[in-house]
């Protein structure tokens, strides 16, 4: 707990008391902790450090690619794709996909909300007008046989009050709703990060689809063609019926497969519409196939001490923190006495001609201080319950944090393992391809038997498939990555860079750090300023149930 002095005594109070009010007043203090940013250490995301350039292949997104150390993330991240088609469709999802609409409602909501908390640390001023017909009985005043009266009285006044935050009650609540608009500013970038990685993880895997039935197709079409040469060896009696059977039987079952991959690519299709806004009949004119997908071959790498600033899910987490920590102020001020101050001035009347004039005006000053004595334990354990949910929040902030080193870690690992997957992909194609061809050429010449055959179709239908799925997962592992380092959100217009941003909410509280335990709440021996009161002069106290 804080606590600070300023000056409250002004002569112009003129009412019985008021110097000794004012002595009580001269001391306030801001209970509960202060917030401390916690603080992770970690020098590298992995054990061991990832290659300076991944394997390359001699195929689309086969380029070799380097990590670019403590380089900057790109805001529009997803352009280094080079695809207008997936830049047009970006534009359209960040300007009509609803759940990003959202997100941006609630922050404003959750804005609007903290900048009503301000009000509670000025004075509350209402004026009244009160016009009212009435009977009075006689019998109120003692003689029961008088006679009733009945007139119009008219009121006329202006009150004011004010809660004097001597313990800082509303101004930690005012640090909470500031610390949850942050959290609701984070959960839109998230929003906006989320969004925008998924639609190129969509866009690989279209584009992956597309390869995948372009291969099939043409797998039909040379399975085809080798039973209509079987068919007409059977016919001249050079090959068996049963050759030609199990021929239509592999090409029956090649044929099976294209419909699933036809329903995943639709699927994938309308996904993407339902990101960019779009009802699933309305038409998407944007279309991706692995050759309009450039992978990126530099990549920014921040350092490990900057991902608790870029990462918007581990910002939202802090702030959730640190609304947890105002929230053990505002239940240690509950348990404190609260004053308040008010006066009224007016003018009643029962002629409405008379009103505001001196025989008719009335007034009044009071203060009012309430100490909470005994609630059955309600207000003690609403405390501890403050210190559990902090306790909380703390813990799922470090796993968050853990999470999003992991992240970090599995992609750069997968970058690198998936850029060799495709490499050996690309040869075992290549050699497959070959080995069909030259396969072909010797059935036709009746140098192998049909098995053999058989054996190069299916081993050439794979290869072509599994690198068409590895060209694929190194595009989606590179928008992992943007995904993964926080997307760049802090290099957008009109956003602050990460620590500024960190220090956007702490700065208009100035709240140092503090430290927090089970049982206890210990404070800093610095200084508290709120923003409704002038620079403070310290002193040390703690309250006691």
């Amino acid at each position: 707990m804080l606590c600070f002095s300023y000056p409250l005594f002004s002569p112009r109070i003129r009412f019985p008391g008021a110097i000794p009010l004012a002595a009580l007043l001269l001391t306030g203090c801001a209970v509960g902790p202060d917030f401390e940013r916690p603080v992770t250490q970690a020098d590298a995301y992995t054990a061991k450090p990832p290659p300076a350039k991944t394997a390359s292949a001699p195929v689309a997104a086969g380029a070799a690619q380097s990590f670019a150390r403590n380089q900057e993330l790109p805001a529009n991240w997803w352009t280094l794709f080079q695809s207008p088609g997936l830049n047009a469709l970006m534009r359209q999802a960040l300007a009509a996909n609803p759940d990003l609409e959202a997100a941006k409602a609630a922050l404003r909501q959750a804005q609007e909300i903290a900048q009503s908390q301000r009000g509670a640390l000025f004075p509350a001023l209402d004026v009244n007008f009160s016009p009212a017909r009435q009977k009075i009985s006689p019998a109120a005043f003692g003689t029961p046989n008088g006679k009733n009266t009945i007139f119009t009285l008219y009121n006329a006044s202006a009150s004011v009050s004010y809660g004097i935050d001597i313990f800082g009650g509303a101004r930690r609540l005012l640090e909470a709703a500031l610390a949850n608009a942050d959290y609701q500013r984070f959960e839109m970038e998230a929003a906006y990060l989320s969004l925008t990685a998924n639609i190129v993880t969509a866009a690989a895997r279209e584009a992956a689809l597309r390869e995948q039935i372009q291969a099939t197709r043409h797998i039909i079409d040379i399975e085809s063609r080798q039973r209509d040469v079987l068919k007409s060896q059977f016919e001249l009696g050079g090959a068996s019926k049963a050759a030609l059977l199990l021929q239509q039987a592999v090409l029956a079952q090649t044929r099976a497969t294209l419909p699933e991959l036809e329903k995943q690519l639709s699927q994938t299709r309308t996904q993407l519409a339902a990101l960019a806004g779009r009802m699933p009949g309305e038409p998407l004119e944007a279309s991706f196939d692995l050759a309009s997908l450039h992978l990126p071959e530099t990549l920014p790498l921040s350092l490990p001490s900057a991902l608790t600033a870029q990462r918007p899910d581990i910002r939202a987490a802090e702030a959730l923190l640190h609304a947890a920590s105002a929230q053990i102020g505002v239940a240690t001020a509950k348990m404190l006495p609260r004053l308040t101050l008010s006066a009224s001035y007016g003018t009643e009347s029962v002629s409405f001609g008379t009103l505001f004039t001196p025989a008719t005006e009335v007034w009044a000053v009071g203060a009012n201080v309430l100490q909470p004595v005994f609630h059955g334990g309600q207000l003690l354990h609403e405390r501890r319950a403050a210190v559990a949910a902090y306790d909380e929040a703390r813990a799922r902030y470090r796993s968050v944090v853990l999470q999003a080193f992991r992240d970090v870690a599995d992609t750069l690992r997968a970058l690198e393992y998936d850029a060799e997957s495709l490499s050996a992909q690309a040869d075992a194609e290549a050699t497959a391809k070959a080995s069909l061809n030259m396969a072909q050429d010797q059935f036709k010449l009746g140098a192998i038997n049909y098995p053999q055959l058989l054996d190069a179709q299916r081993i050439y239908a794979q290869t072509h498939i599994n690198l068409a799925q590895a060209q694929a997962a190194r595009i989606s592992d590179t928008a992992a990555l943007f995904q993964a380092l926080g997307g760049g959100w802090w290099r957008r217009a009109g956003n602050e860079t990460p620590e500024a941003a960190r220090g956007a909410a702490s700065n208009s509280m100035e709240k140092p750090a503090g430290t927090i335990s089970n049982n206890s709440v210990k404070s800093a021996a610095v200084p508290f300023r709120s923003p409704a009161r002038p620079a403070p002069t310290l002193s040390r106290a703690e309250p006691k149930q």
